[in-house]
């Protein structure tokens, strides 16, 4: 075993419940790399008032204190990145690259967090003479955030250093793939100087998810999957009175007009789909190919097979979402789509054999409205429907019941205003595969890719971390007035 029994971390140190536990396999190499415990209620019971007893002091610290705590993990993890990368590989079984770009990534929305300072300032004015009225972001309480296993240190750090520099306690219920990863931040965290008490990771199944759901000291949940859960998620919060804010699934297409930039175009694209192994809300799923563009595909297949499973692409997460997305591949080609590249008979590389892996796979001349243009497989497939102009292409992008993000991949600038102003996503970029916004612009989708108000990161997370608290002074005694009577 490659790592020791994992336990929980409550309230500054390690917890491990009187609960089964579950085998956690490598899907790197199929080597087992740790047992974790499937928790009960009564240990997120514990968690959550562990946060609570750490709140009163926790929220009476400044801004800038607060601050101050996440600056020193800052620096302990620039330092840290080859491990904790080292961890998520083994884990989730990205590529190691990807898997720094990953932690990269987290240390950005940290240094947002950390000028949290310089942000949420408040607002102050001299409304009258004498009468001064100001407003406050005050910190919620106890918080929640339920994260998925495809980003495992990422999206933590969506919901966790925003909420916890503005003052809340939190508690985080890593998916069960993936809990080796957020237990190194909880304790990276505790080595900076984080209080005990203020951040808690309980691992477990479903479960946890109704509990934390409706538990009654939780003031507002975070989460990131699918969009199913998204909106039981939501629905459920939200029927205890609580605050939530799910990110669910996507199928985001790119749409590629004939004069684009052929090896730029064909190398964003393969990037798009394939990296992650196709294992991101991000990823290209659709292209939508406009006129003749054959030899920009040509370029694109071309690109596609310099990703090798095993050496340069990541493993799948485990077997179930393996036959899962071969299953998309199996019936697409049932239906009669053209496969250009075919993925399901990769053969990972000496030492691999037992791992989970898929290579790059194209399917050409796929109908609107089929299972693998409509739904999500979550995998290295890219589905490419024709459209004969740019306004059906739009029509083919905007009938997806997700809007998360996409792309146009065009030299013209009346084209990309066109796309920008019509596409119906909350992501959009022009000739860029990937279209995640850097700090201090925020993370959300459209449609069934988002329930709830706002978005995850960014300025727009301050207001869902905190309340509003208004304030209005008089300081003129000499003036009878009763103000505001």
């Amino acid at each position: 075993m490659k790592y020791s029994d994992l336990a929980n971390f409550i309230d500054g140190k390690p917890s491990t419940p009187k609960a089964p536990r579950a085998e956690r396999f490598s899907p790197v190499d199929g080597a087992l790399l740790s047992t974790i415990p499937m928790s009960d209620l009564a240990e997120l019971d514990k968690a959550v008032a562990a946060a609570k007893a750490a709140f009163p002091i926790w929220s009476s610290w400044t801004l800038k204190e607060r601050a101050a705590v996440f600056f020193r993990y800052y620096a302990l993890l620039s330092q840290r990145v080859d491990e904790i990368a080292d961890v998520i590989h083994n884990e989730m079984g990205k590529d190691f690259n990807e898997a720094k770009a990953e932690v990269a990534k987290s240390l950005e929305l940290t240094e947002f967090a950390c000028s949290m300072p310089q942000i949420d300032t408040g607002d102050f004015e001299v409304v009258s003479r004498g009468i001064e009225c100001r407003h406050l972001q005050v910190p919620l309480g106890v918080v929640a955030a339920i994260t998925p296993f495809n980003f495992p240190h990422m999206v933590p750090h969506w919901s966790m250093p925003n909420a916890l520099v503005l003052g809340n306690t939190m508690v985080i219920k890593p998916s069960r793939e993936a809990p080796l990863t957020v237990i190194k931040i909880a304790e990276m965290l505790k080595e900076a100087g984080l209080p005990d008490g203020v951040l808690n990771v309980v691992c477990g199944g479903r479960e946890l998810v109704t509990g934390i759901c409706e538990h009654k000291d939780i003031e507002a949940v975070t989460f990131v999957g699918s969009t199913k859960v998204a909106k039981m998620v939501y629905k459920n919060s939200c029927a205890t009175y609580k605050r939530a804010l799910a990110l669910g699934s996507a199928n985001n297409h790119l749409i590629l007009l004939p004069d684009a930039h052929p090896d730029n175009t064909a190398a964003n694209i393969a990037a798009s789909f394939l990296g992650c192994a196709g294992q991101r809300c991000m990823s290209a799923c659709i292209l939508v190919a406009v006129g003749e563009v054959d030899d920009i595909i040509a370029k694109l297949v071309k690109e596609a097979k310099k990703f090798v499973p095993g050496v340069n692409m990541s493993a799948i997460v485990n077997a179930e979402a393996k036959a899962s997305i071969t299953g998309f591949i199996d019936r697409a080609e049932k239906e009669g789509f053209q496969i250009l590249l075919d993925g399901r008979q990769a053969v990972p590389p000496a030492g691999k054999e037992k791992g989970n892996y898929l290579g790059p796979t194209i399917v050409d001349h796929v109908r609107p409205g089929s299972e693998i243009a409509v739904e999500e497989n979550f995998g290295p497939i890219l589905a490419i429907v024709r459209a004969r102009n740019l306004d059906e292409a739009l029509e083919i992008a905007n009938s997806s019941p997700y809007g998360n993000g996409g792309s146009i991949f065009t030299q013209s600038g009346r084209a990309a205003e066109i796309y920008l102003n019509r596409i119906q996503a909350g992501m959009v970029a022009v000739n860029v595969g990937v279209p995640v916004p850097r700090e201090p612009f925020s993370f959300g989708g459209w449609k069934d890719s988002i329930v709830g108000g706002g978005d995850i990161t960014g300025k727009s997370s301050i207001h869902f971390w905190t309340k509003l608290k208004k304030m209005s002074v008089k300081w003129n005694p000499d003036k009878p007035v009763i103000w505001m009577g």
